[in-house]
């Protein structure tokens, strides 16, 4: 069933998903180039790098808003494939895949892409923020399960087995008070897991940038982007697929 913040979101999402194709055109057609002589190339490079990232920075402030209605949408989201829902992790892409597909770019030599061009000092910053990351990610999947054992804590018992017991109408006001408050606390237990989990999905996107030239950055959001673009595409595609079987 589509909740209102669901609409509101999908409506949203579709416009930035068209935009952020948009600025992948341009990110691969500034990596074609490969020229950058001058320092005007390189200011036009980090401009684009700006604009891309900040389209990044609107999606989560949209959906930090809206989350704070109703998080459970984004835990169900309505405008994603079955194909990008079974690879979310917490709402979301999980950022260790951003090492993974830089190492693949590197080792397998993907032609035109200067991030197979990696220094000995860039990696070792890379290795570094990769190790960082991996405990961050551990950190929220704790917290995540310290959420969901919490559903069977003594408070969530005791709601629940009152539940049908409850006979006059002055009594189930305030049992059903008590449940609001219980799905109150639930709720900011969920949206406090997917604002932490967006958080180390932001701060492994500027940690690799910072270790970037402005070409590597170039290239690295158009990998990312590409990825993310397909995957849905995909997602689409099976979909369509399925609907016609």
């Amino acid at each position: 069933m589509k909740g209102k913040v669901g609409e509101r979101f999908s409506e949203f999402f579709e416009k930035w998903a068209c935009q952020l194709d948009e600025y992948l055109q341009l990110l691969l057609r500034a990596s074609k180039q490969r020229v950058i002589n001058t320092v005007c190339d390189q200011r036009e490079l980090q401009t684009l790098v700006s604009k891309v990232t900040q389209h990044y920075k609107d999606y989560f402030t949209i959906k930090w808003s809206l989350a704070h209605e109703d998080v459970l949408a984004f835990f169900c989201p309505i405008w994603g494939s079955p194909l990008e829902n079974a690879y979310s992790w917490f709402t979301g892409w999980k950022p260790s895949t951003i090492f993974k597909l830089i190492d693949s770019t590197r080792i397998n030599r993907v032609p035109g892409s200067s991030l197979a061009e990696l220094t000995q000092e860039q990696l070792r910053k890379i290795e570094e923020l990769r190790v960082k990351i991996r405990l961050e990610e551990e950190k929220v999947e704790r917290e995540m399960e310290r959420q969901q054992v919490a559903m069977a804590d003594r408070k969530m018992f005791e709601l629940a087995r009152l539940t049908g017991r409850v006979k006059d109408s002055e009594t189930m006001d305030q049992f059903d008070g008590l449940v609001e408050a219980a799905m109150k606390g639930l709720m900011a237990g969920l949206e406090k897991v997917m604002k932490a989990a967006d958080c180390v999905r932001l701060r492994t996107l500027k940690g690799v940038l910072d270790v970037l030239s402005p070409l590597q950055c170039v290239d690295f959001l158009a990998a990312t982007t590409m990825l993310q673009i397909q995957l849905r595409q995909w997602g689409k595609r099976r979909d369509s697929i399925s609907r016609k079987e």
